[in-house]
């Protein structure tokens, strides 16, 4: 195997291949990453047994072959090589060494053989639709924030991706909670979409997803079974095992009667929040809300740090009304807020409020509360 391939490139596809590999690993091979050189195109594939991606780039190829070389190890050689560079691979006769080189830099790293490579889980996935990449990207962004990250609760570890209907309409849904907060995002239903089954898509896959679908402008082809998903688009492939566990009933969460509405300038709140929490204890991050006669004062009392309060202006001409919140929940929730308002539905101090972009009625956000 021999061939030459831009720095740039190559570096594009080495971040997203190795960010797959796990650091620490039982079985060599998994620290490696499969080259496979042929038809002036590279083929770079990573695996850590639950989720695999493969990358195609393109490479002027001078003899075909393929090999594996470690994933970590690769990565930082090419990356401190210089911008703009090329770079040669080269693997040596008897197939133990890769050879690097670029200008003056050489490098040689230790090889395992190719078929030790675990083969990738192919076969065909009964569901197939199309999202745009900008539609895709929503999707996670909106809701990836408040994916669980609590090992126990293994089935709150993802985006739960389903059909649904809201108001007569068929909508594909996403939707994470922590326990603590929740996140819902819908879009009409695609073309193929119909009769999906509620699948889990793990966390570190949506991470790959969304890292791999930064900046491009490929529709995402989604394949979907009840164990497996696969996101195909450009060059690239991301294949994944699903959770294997029941989402909760999240339905049951959404309040339906919170009849105390208060409508804040986004920005306003968001940098309010901000300030406010710096006292507040980095433990419990808790910040207070008083609502009154179109006013809302923000407060945060540390026994160590001090104490602070900030009030804006708001609509709200409910009864007077004291809650607390995590101030990093209410500050993620704040950030997904693309309209210049939010809106907060209000029951009580005990009972959980909705939060929802004035402008945009496709996301919803759940936050409890907590004592302060």
């Amino acid at each position: 195997m021999k061939l030459v391939i831009e720095r740039a490139v190559l570096l594009r596809s080495l971040s997203h291949a190795q960010s797959v590999v796990e650091r620490r690993n039982t079985i060599p091979i998994l620290s490696n990453i499969l080259l496979g050189a042929e038809d002036n195109s590279l083929a770079l594939t990573a695996t850590d047994m639950d989720l695999t991606i493969v990358e195609q780039v393109d490479a002027r190829v001078e003899q075909a072959g393929a090999t594996t070389a470690p994933a970590h190890t690769l990565y930082d050689i090419v990356r401190k090589l210089p911008d703009g560079s090329e770079v040669e691979l080269s693997l040596d006769a008897d197939g133990g060494q890769l050879s690097i080189r670029s200008g003056r830099s050489n490098f040689s790293l230790a090889t395992l053989p190719k078929e030790d490579f675990p083969s990738p889980g192919g076969g065909e996935l009964p569901h197939n639709f199309r999202l745009q990449a900008a539609e895709a990207m929503n999707l996670v962004d909106r809701t990836r924030f408040a994916i669980s990250t609590e090992e126990t609760r293994y089935y709150l570890n993802g985006i739960y991706l389903h059909a649904g209907t809201n108001e007569g309409l068929d909508v594909l849904r996403a939707v994470a909670t922590d326990g603590h907060r929740l996140a819902r995002f819908e879009m009409p239903l695609p073309e193929g979409a119909e009769g999906i089954p509620g699948v889990i898509v793990p966390r570190k896959t949506v991470g790959e997803l969304r890292k791999l679908i930064e900046g491009s402008e490929d529709s995402v082809e989604i394949g979907l079974s009840e164990t497996r998903v696969r996101f195909n688009f450009g060059r690239s492939e991301l294949t994944s095992k699903l959770i294997d566990g029941t989402f909760p009933d999240y339905e049951r969460v959404i309040p339906t009667g919170n009849d105390k509405l208060m409508e804040v300038d986004c920005r306003s709140f968001r940098e309010a929040v901000d300030r406010v929490s710096t006292i507040s204890t980095e433990k419990s991050r808790a910040i207070k809300l008083s609502m009154n006669d179109g006013a809302l004062t923000l407060s945060a009392n540390s026994p160590d740090a001090g104490s602070a309060q900030e009030d804006i202006p708001v609509s709200y001409d409910g009864p007077k009304l004291e809650i607390g919140f995590n101030s990093r929940y209410l500050l993620d929730i704040a950030q997904q807020i693309e309209g210049d308002a939010a809106q907060f539905a209000l029951a009580d101090p005990a009972s959980p409020t909705l939060v929802r972009d004035t402008t945009d009625v496709s996301a919803l956000y759940v936050i409890m509360p907590m004592r302060v």
